[in-house]
């Protein structure tokens, strides 16, 4: 069976907000450098990938399932990951959550649970789970349509916080920038390797 990634690197540049208070990160951009880098590296693990969002634009959420739901059925055992980043504050303030984390949804099935905790293990190996408070199996339910309306396993990844100054400062590091694409390649390898 083939591996293969779905990659959905979040929002685009007309969505407002999704950005550090300073100007210095937005989300649009920061996603679209982890998902270009994240396909590298599994391609490097021998695992294929399909960014569904080359546009900078917003793309609604019915066209991305649309899109992740004809790939999917082309590809059994095909897995879809979100990329975004957190915010905590309103009104482009500076807040204090930290950290990454993991959303599935309400209704998930047992690979999207296994997939988010081979996500979770590598985020707490790398020592970036920061202040957020994560349930002990390793990752959140909530009504996302991005992983509720998708025909596989799906997961969405919330990579640090945006208006942190200290995430902010470690996300557009060259440091930061491998450490979250090595957490989503290791976990997706993880994945893979249980699913034989």
């Amino acid at each position: 069976m083939r591996k293969l990634v779905i990659i959905d690197n979040g929002h685009g540049s007309d969505t407002s907000g999704k950005r550090s208070p300073d100007g210095r990160l937005r989300e649009w951009q920061w996603t679209r450098i982890i998902a270009s880098r994240l396909a590298e590296a599994l391609t490097k693990n021998g695992i294929d990938s399909i960014i569904i969002v080359p546009e900078d634009t917003d793309i609604p959420l019915h066209v991305r399932c649309r899109r992740a739901n004809a790939i999917a059925a082309d590809n059994p055992g095909a897995i879809l990951l979100s990329l975004h980043s957190n915010a905590s504050t309103a009104g482009g303030t500076w807040g204090n959550a930290s950290g990454w984390g993991a959303f599935i949804a309400n209704n998930a099935s047992a690979a999207s649970q296994a997939l988010a905790s081979a996500l979770f293990r590598q985020a707490a190996e790398a020592r970036i789970l920061g202040n957020r408070l994560t349930p002990a199996c390793g990752f959140n339910r909530a009504s996302l349509a991005i992983c509720r309306d998708t025909h596989c396993p799906a997961v969405l990844t919330e990579n640090m916080f945006h208006d942190n100054r200290g995430d902010v400062d470690f996300m557009l590091s060259e440091e930061g920038i491998a450490t979250i694409v090595q957490i989503h390649a290791k976990g997706v390898a993880d994945y893979f390797s249980q699913q034989r």
